[in-house]
């Protein structure tokens, strides 16, 4: 082990934030640790808006779910997949000629730069003494949202990321045993499972814990209760809207 390691393996997310503000110097250094994630043939193709205004805050929180925690953190960056600044980029270089932003490929690896970059950057976060929690449900309305923080075309919010100093402790969520995940030549479906059976006993005792006796739930619950509830299935025709996935 060493300092980073130990960093990355007792991440936490945070939903509770001290009323003490994120300096400017904070974030443009924690976003500029975000940048130097590997990046696909570095197109970087991504860019966060920070949302630091409480009105447009307080907007937010609204479409992405009344999460009081985006209201509460002094900083709510919202990451979003970014093939607007390439198109236009290339515009000017080869006017005249057809180009490809708007294919699968690029929305898969728009989508990949995002995620690789806002890791790097919540790592950078929690190096820093602050705490960090994704916030999924920015993609609730997500129409909505890219209305209000005037998202061109070609981009779209992947992800939101709450950020501030640390207002609470929560118990570390175990994950997945590592023989669930990691597979050796090729996948092992009898390993992968029985992965699964071993996390069942190991969350469901993590959440009674947790609930102080009121939850029980295993992963294999959870997870059926969530690929059995549809969600947010506009998703694909906003995404088609924007201009992604074409070709």
């Amino acid at each position: 082990m060493n300092d980073t390691i130990n960093l990355l393996m007792n991440h936490k997310s945070i939903r509770k934030y001290k009323y003490e503000p994120v300096t400017e110097e904070q974030l443009e250094t924690i976003i500029a640790a975000g940048q130097m994630a590997s990046s696909s043939s570095n197109v970087q193709a991504y860019s966060v808006i920070a949302v630091t205004d409480s009105e447009l805050k307080a907007k937010v929180a609204g479409f992405a779910g009344n999460q009081a925690y985006i209201n509460e953190c002094p900083v709510f960056l919202v990451w979003c997949a970014d093939m607007y600044r390439l198109r236009e980029t290339a515009a000017t270089q080869a006017a005249g000629v057809e180009t490809y932003e708007n294919t699968m490929e690029n929305f898969v690896v728009s989508t990949i730069d995002v995620a690789l970059a806002a890791q790097n950057a919540a790592v950078a976060a929690e190096s820093l003494g602050l705490g960090v929690v994704y916030i999924g449900g920015v993609r609730n309305n997500i129409e909505e949202l890219s209305e209000v923080l005037g998202l061109p075309e070609l981009v779209y919010p992947v992800f939101g990321m709450c950020l501030g100093v640390p207002d609470q402790d929560p118990v570390l969520r175990p994950c997945l045993p590592l023989k669930a995940v990691l597979h050796r030549n090729g996948y092992d479906k009898e390993q992968s499972l029985a992965g699964v059976k071993e996390y069942d006993e190991t969350l469901s005792a993590y959440m009674r814990e947790r609930s102080n006796g009121k939850q029980s739930a295993t992963w294999s619950e959870m997870m059926t209760k969530r690929l059995t509830e549809p969600a947010r299935l506009q998703l694909k025709s906003f995404l088609d809207g924007k201009g992604f996935m074409k070709r």
